[in-house]
């Protein structure tokens, strides 16, 4: 290390650290690696246990461990074409011989001269009693300095290699961590909170991850690097959440609630009555509210929806819904409308087909006040369409529409209140992630008497008799849904990872490929019709059709036009119809468990006793897990809670429509939303932290906020 501790420091250039030249700062340049920061987090990717060292008399063909050798004569090395060079150097350990070769690599010759003692981490072959080794990883001994058991791995640049890495961040460490410098990097948790959460320091941490002792110190170390990725996470999310909520808003007197209540034909659940709290108080309080309620399938969020649009309402101002497909915003005025006319409002419905004539006097009328609810499509973000005083605007189905799309609704006018509602019952401690800067109410309860739906995995085996029962239901006047994972065979999927894959190559959701017939809308749709059920009236559905024709297919299976509707996921979210009593989703492996439960909660709405049969010949042990869980229960909120635990938050994060707000230094390296223990931990932190700090002025978070305006510009706090 260079001597010279003005140099060093958080913010020391790596052409100032030991070994880093001009050359090598361009190659680490291209990895966005600059300073001594920015190398020390360039963390590992995985490690390589060199501690299980054998002798040569004991080593197996094809074995991968560490041999500790003397050098028993001198290497040498020849050219065997241009621009190739063999080194070969002959080591022992008192048990046997080993022959060592190197390609490329002639400065070995110098390095490993006779006599010199090394450890050698490879593969290993033996045949004939010969044991060779090509291209080790070398260790020189020196002295009585022990050689480290677990070595890192990193993530490679053109022109550094392993060692040269390891040997470049063991001295960045050392240059952030320098006592004597004022920009050395300090403790950016709090004792208290590494007390209470059981964490380690950072300098421990930091130095555990590069150069650990064994696997116990990189797990502490991870805990602490992950905890303090999500602590400071949450300190920005709440911090923008705070002064997102600082707009004020119009302040609306409490309503009359017995006479909301006097309408409705069922008593309320007790999350609805405390989600209707939440959101009163929101829009009695003077700031403008920005809530998302959350809930499950048939949970009732559309009842506390409606209580938000009456206080607007009774405060003399109008409400606005807006819902994601035509079918859906005429379902809802279909609902809603009858109870506010009791209430003594007008309700008017704008959709894309709603006539030219009809559109002018609808729009004439809200401009004017005369009409106070207002519920349509993405026909309500037109320009023509103007508010005379507009009190709160609700989006359905939230993950739906785009960020854009809702602001615009929202534009309408600065200071009325917003609510948005998802059907996916999301983990609260993932909610406080996807939605940052809302408030979050949970529809955690389902009304009393809601029939049960028979849930069941079976395998191909079972087509007859599912044949059988689908006829049946039919035969009983019932309807039923059958979903499959693609359109057609020529599509392409999206992967886990983001990645486009082929139907053909039937890659599942955990990544397998099981060689299983993927059945895709269309054909499955023709062979129904034309082999198993020519008789029955079957049509299809899928999201590339136009909307005007999915509207008039889903209309047609509402209608009971239609006795089997085969689909795509494009019915996740639709329409209510209460005899369609029966679900199938094939392939259902390529479906994740919250998805599951989405495409469950189509069925089950009428009378009729329901069931949803998933269908896999999937092998994959992950599969069956996920399947026997939606098996065992219709809890949406324990469902999305073991989706989580399984798969991770992609699911959830993109179904929220992108809302996810990882810039700046918040992209996670060790920190997983799937650990929801550690999550709410990190959340339950800042939240205290930011209750006793709001401004994060105290001399205990001050590295805190110093790291935070690091990662996010000075400009953000």
């Amino acid at each position: 290390m260079r001597s010279n501790s003005l140099l060093l420091g958080t913010k020391t250039p790596v052409t100032k650290l030991y070994g880093v030249g001009e050359k090598r700062a361009e190659s680490l340049a291209r990895a966005g690696i600059y300073t001594a920061l920015d190398l020390v987090y360039h963390f590992p990717r995985g490690y390589e246990f060199r501690g299980n060292v054998k002798n040569i008399k004991e080593v197996t063909d094809g074995e991968v461990c560490s041999l500790v050798l003397t050098v028993a004569s001198p290497p040498h090395t020849a050219m065997i074409r241009r621009s190739m060079t063999v080194t070969k150097v002959l080591g022992c350990d008192g048990t046997g011989r080993c022959t060592i070769t190197f390609f490329n690599q002639p400065y070995m010759r110098d390095a490993l001269k006779t006599g010199v003692e090394a450890r050698f981490y490879g593969k290993v072959e033996r045949r004939l009693g010969t044991v060779t080794m090509t291209s080790p990883a070398v260790e020189i001994l020196r002295g009585n300095i022990p050689l480290r058991a677990l070595v890192p791995v990193y993530p490679l640049v053109e022109g550094i290699t392993q060692k040269l890495m390891a040997a470049s961040v063991r001295a960045a460490l050392d240059a952030i961590f320098d006592p004597s410098s004022p920009d050395a990097l300090g403790e950016s948790l709090p004792y208290e909170i590494r007390k209470k959460y059981g964490l380690c320091d950072i300098k421990y941490a930091l130095y555990s991850i590069h150069c650990p002792a064994d696997a116990e110190a990189i797990e502490r170390a991870k805990k602490r690097l992950a905890f303090e990725e999500m602590y400071r996470f949450a300190l920005m999310l709440s911090m923008a959440g705070k002064s997102e909520k600082s707009c004020s808003g119009k302040k609306f007197l409490p309503p009359d609630r017995k006479r909301f209540l006097s309408v409705l034909p069922f008593e309320l659940t007790g999350a609805q009555k405390r989600t209707i709290d939440e959101i009163e108080a929101d829009m009695t309080g003077g700031m403008q509210m920005n809530r998302l309620v959350s809930g499950d399938v048939g949970s009732g969020k559309t009842v506390c929806a409606a209580y938000a649009a009456y206080i607007a309402l009774q405060n003399h101002t109008q409400a606005a819904l807006m819902a994601p497909t035509e079918i859906l915003a005429r379902q809802h005025y279909l609902d809603l409308a009858p109870l506010f006319e009791k209430l003594g409002y007008s309700c008017r419905l704008l959709i894309g087909a709603t006539p030219a004539a009809e559109k002018k006097k609808i729009t004439a009328e809200l401009a004017s006040g005369k009409t106070d609810f207002i519920i349509g499509t993405h026909a309500l973000i037109e320009d023509t369409v103007i508010f005379e005083n507009p009190g709160i605007v609700i989006t359905d189905e939230q993950h739906r529409f785009g960020a854009a799309q809702r602001e615009r609704l929202a534009k309408k006018s600065a200071d009325c209140h917003i609510l948005t509602m998802s059907a996916t019952p999301i983990p609260r401690t993932l909610a406080l992630v996807l939605f940052g800067g809302l408030d979050i109410s949970a529809v955690d309860e389902l009304p009393p008497g809601r029939q049960k739906i028979g849930t069941f995995a079976v395998d191909e085996s079972y087509r007859a008799r599912l044949n059988g029962f689908i006829r049946k239901t039919v035969k009983e006047g019932g309807q039923v849904y059958i979903v499959c994972p693609a359109v057609e065979e020529q599509e392409m999927l999206v992967g886990e990872s983001g990645e486009k894959i082929s139907v053909s190559d039937l890659v599942t959701i955990d990544g397998e490929r099981d060689g299983i017939k993927l059945k895709t809308a269309v054909d499955y749709a023709k062979h129904l019709s034309e082999a198993e059920f020519p008789d029955l009236r079957v049509a299809f559905i899928h999201g590339k059709m136009k909307s005007a024709q999915k509207e008039k297919t889903m209309a047609d299976f509402a209608d009971g036009k239609i006795d089997i509707l085969v689909s795509t996921t494009v019915i996740e979210v639709g329409v209510n119809v209460p005899n369609a009593s029966l679900m199938i989703v094939e392939n259902a492996e390529f479906f994740g468990l919250s998805q599951l439960h989405q495409l469950r909660g189509r069925v089950g709405r009428g009378q009729r006793k329901s069931y949803c049969i998933l269908v896999s010949d999937s092998k994959s042990e992950k599969s069956k897990a996920r399947l026997a869980v939606m098996c065992s229960t219709q809890d949406g909120y324990k469902i999305a809670e073991k989706d989580l635990e399984l798969r991770g938050p992609g699911d959830f994060i993109a179904q929220a429509g992108g809302r996810i707000r990882q810039s700046g230094g918040v992209d996670m390296k060790f920190g997983s939303l799937g650990d929801s223990k550690l999550l709410y931990d990190a959340f339950d932190a800042a939240k205290n932290t930011l209750s006793a700090d709001p401004s994060l002025s105290l001399a205990e978070n001050a590295e805190t906020k110093k790291q935070l305006m690091r990662v996010s510009g000075a400009g953000a706090l």
